[in-house]
């Protein structure tokens, strides 16, 4: 690996200007096919047009916007000239929005018309449709500016569901090794469909996965299943990028009707950012036949390159995380903080080049995440099996009590989505009087099948303890998502505690 790198670099002409680099589909329903070069030439003509501005080195800008070539442009351009890019979750509530700008140190903000409303008075914007883009843009040729190794090269904010957002800077060295590092073949043939949005690191690492592998990005505004399984066709993907929800909404969406053929066209699936069941995993597989499933587990405070294959070889089972990464450090401890040798089970620790160095204005909360020596504690409980494969337990804050038993959502609902007219199930606790907390479950029912709340609890009754089997069933359209496209836990705490409210 290089001393220096710029991940503005990433996208380039590269050794065939003339190919399609990205496929952007507008918010308004159009597309437009991106060469390299002209792709390249937007994104020097955005960091000329920082620096012209008055933007200086190590400096910050927030970018609110939903998916587009433009925001692609402004995130390498920006990196290019070594400006900080702090791209916003828009999903927020104002007050979490106000927070990041200030707390960024963001001298401007630059966002698209349906979220214009969102800034603060008294913040210089630039707006991303119409005439004030282009007059940002200076065209010309631009030489990357050599960072320093662990310069900053971008501001991630957790999302905040739970309190006050949280700055999680990475450098330009980090993300560079993750990037490097999970990149093992000719990926050049491949055509990565992109739809989570772009203030998540799930989108933006494969982004640059994509570009400094010579691979073409179908890019789409945001996800909706219907847009991504049409994209999968007309565009003819063969990689899919997506956190699990979202295969889950396709599947949904497709109910028994028999899958396009053109979906046999995708031969790989990056699905990661939350555990997924075995079942999801089946339905997946039906879909899309000839695909290999990796399991992407990472952290935004850690990385995206923690687990790959086997090094003797061995078959990743179905639903593990994988095999650490020899190239990274991983360890498993206890509730004492000691290390877990051989089989068992506790909180995954990592430590590699792409992990933070600390929260930002947050010492505090950096000490606590970062352990003895820059370990980042994760809060995942994790297992390790005696071949040395990670499997996803729980998070340690998810875990409940319920009348003196320990209870991990994530298991109660890989035994709920078993039952064959389950589509999807998510559980959560409400607080009660006697037993501290009780299980709930939100469930979708698969296709157009009858499901009633009695099945549900006698399914549950049946093959688990009988102190996880779900207090109340809630049989609903759809699972709530959050800006991110995972599961939004915090509404449906809130849905079913409103609920009990009123029994």
């Amino acid at each position: 690996m290089p001393a220096y790198v710029n991940l503005g670099s990433l996208l380039s002409g590269g050794a065939d200007p003339s190919r399609i680099a990205l496929v952007e589909h507008g918010q308004d329903g159009g597309t437009r096919h991106w060469c390299a070069a002209d792709l390249d030439t937007m994104t020097s003509a955005v960091a000329r047009g920082l620096l012209r501005r008055g933007l200086r080195r190590g400096e910050s800008i927030v970018v609110m916007s939903a998916n587009s070539a433009k925001f692609v442009a402004l995130y390498f351009g920006a990196m290019r000239a070594g400006i900080v890019v702090v791209p916003v979750n828009w999903k927020l509530v104002r007050d979490q929005i106000a927070h990041i700008l200030v707390d960024s140190g963001a001298r401007l903000a630059f966002v698209d018309d349906a979220r214009r409303a969102l800034l603060p008075p008294g913040i210089a914007a630039v707006a991303m449709d119409g005439q004030d883009w282009e007059s940002l843009l200076d065209r010309g040729p631009f030489e990357a500016v050599a960072v320093e190794p662990e310069e900053i090269a971008q501001i991630l904010y957790t999302s905040g569901s739970t309190g006050i957002p949280k700055g999680v800077p990475l450098s330009h060295a980090g993300q560079h090794w993750a990037v490097k590092v999970v990149s093992r073949e000719n990926y050049r043939a491949h055509r990565l469909l992109i739809a989570a949005p772009m203030y998540h690191m799930n989108a933006l690492f494969n982004l640059k996965f994509a570009f400094r592998n010579g691979a073409a990005v179908i890019l789409l505004p945001g996800f909706d299943a219907a847009s991504y399984a049409r994209a999968i066709v007309e565009d003819a993907a063969t990689w899919l990028t997506c956190v699990p929800t979202m295969l889950a909404m396709v599947a949904n969406q497709l109910g028994d009707t028999p899958r396009p053929p053109a979906f046999d066209a995708v031969t790989r699936i990056f699905m990661g950012s939350s555990p997924y069941s075995q079942q999801l995993l089946d339905r997946v597989k039906t879909m899309f036949p000839n695909a290999a499933i990796t399991n992407g587990y990472g952290t935004t405070e850690a990385g995206p390159a923690v687990f790959g294959p086997h090094p003797g070889g061995l078959k990743t089972p179905d639903c593990a995380l994988g095999f650490p990464l020899l190239d990274a450090e991983l360890r498993i401890v206890d509730a004492a903080g000691r290390v877990v040798k051989g089989a068992g089970e506790g909180v995954l620790q990592m430590r590699n080049p792409a992990t933070m160095r600390g929260y930002r204005n947050l010492p505090e909360r950096t000490r606590a995440a970062l352990r003895h020596n820059g370990w980042y504690h994760s809060g995942d409980v994790v297992r390790r099996d005696p071949d040395g494969f990670l499997w996803f337990v729980g998070r340690e804050d998810d875990m409940f009590v319920c009348g003196g038993e320990n209870i991990w959502p994530v298991e109660m609902e890989r035994i709920l989505e078993r039952h064959p007219d389950i589509a999807q199930a998510v559980v959560v606790p409400v607080p009660d009087a006697t037993k501290q907390h009780l299980p709930v479950a939100f469930v979708v029912a698969r296709g157009r099948r009858e499901l009633q709340e009695a099945d549900v609890k006698a399914w549950a009754l049946n093959n688990a303890p009988v102190y996880q089997h779900p207090r109340r069933v809630f049989l609903v359209d759809s699972i709530p998502l959050a800006g991110t496209n995972k599961v939004d836990r915090v509404k449906l705490c809130d849905l079913a505690a409103r609920s009990f409210q009123r029994l």
